[in-house]
């Protein structure tokens, strides 16, 4: 069973994200350990890139930060090489595509595999364009993970049917960021995606609360948050880690059975 199921198995997972090497990447790798912690089924870590279209202020400020702190993709490996040694949590990158195109679709998957990296997010990646990466990835057990938007409709069914590690439900449309209210049926979506795949479905883009990971935890299997970690990371710095924990465990609490 890879590390993506385990985060799936007979629970709920909580899905935190934060953006590598914000304020450093030593202060990353704490970061992390303490969102397991805290409850946190896996971690998807941002690699910073200077023009982030999917995100809205508060990532894209976390994109500034890491980059002017010096972070690179090639100190991000080493930092989750050295994460490896302390954790069996499931890893995912969260990228834009030119990173990967630059790096080198191989090397950059070989990589993934050595350091110890599960699967990719990458949300300027057209579904259709997916097989550029998919076939390369799987060779080095890399989950390409599906990101499914409400726009997806009647393509949702072909878009999963080949999904693996778990699919990423886009709860609004727009750029990330926390939201009072997301007025997508969210269900419609999780329907369709259930009778066409088993493979895990997990809700993100906005959720920020503890109703709100009730709520759609108790449709989904897991639920998504980053602009609201980004957020804490943004105001307590170097300081965060008290403060990750208290809001991942109070939103964990709130996952459905």
């Amino acid at each position: 069973m890879s590390r993506i199921k385990n985060a799936f198995d007979k629970k709920k997972a909580f899905i935190g994200f934060l953006t590598a090497g914000d304020p450093t990447l030593d202060k990353t790798e704490e970061f992390v350990l303490e969102m397991e912690r805290a409850g946190a089924a896996l971690v998807e870590l941002g690699i910073p890139f200077s023009d982030p279209i999917a995100d809205g202020p508060v990532i894209q400020e976390a994109n500034v930060r890491s980059l002017s702190a010096g972070c690179t993709t090639d100190k991000i490996f080493d930092m989750v090489a050295s994460l490896r040694q302390k954790t069996e949590i499931p890893l995912v990158f969260l990228s834009y595509l030119n990173t990967l195109y630059k790096y080198g679709y191989d090397r950059f998957c070989k990589r993934c595999q050595e350091s110890g990296i599960d699967g990719v997010i990458i949300p300027d990646l057209p579904f259709e364009e997916r097989e550029e990466l998919a076939p390369i990835a799987s060779q080095y057990g890399i989950d390409v993970i599906t990101m499914v938007a409400p726009t997806s409709k009647e393509r949702i069914k072909n878009m999963v049917k080949d999904a693996s590690g778990f699919i990423y439900v886009v709860s609004s449309m727009g750029v990330t960021g926390a939201r009072s209210e997301i007025t997508t049926d969210v269900g419609e979506i999780i329907d369709t995606i259930r009778s066409a795949t088993d493979t895990p479905a997990a809700v993100g883009f906005g959720i920020n609360t503890k109703q709100q990971a009730a709520t759609y935890s108790a449709i989904a299997d897991g639920v998504i948050v980053g602009s609201a970690i980004v957020k804490i990371i943004a105001q307590y710095g170097e300081d965060a880690a008290p403060k990750l924990y208290e809001y991942i465990s109070e939103m964990v609490s709130g996952l459905a059975e």
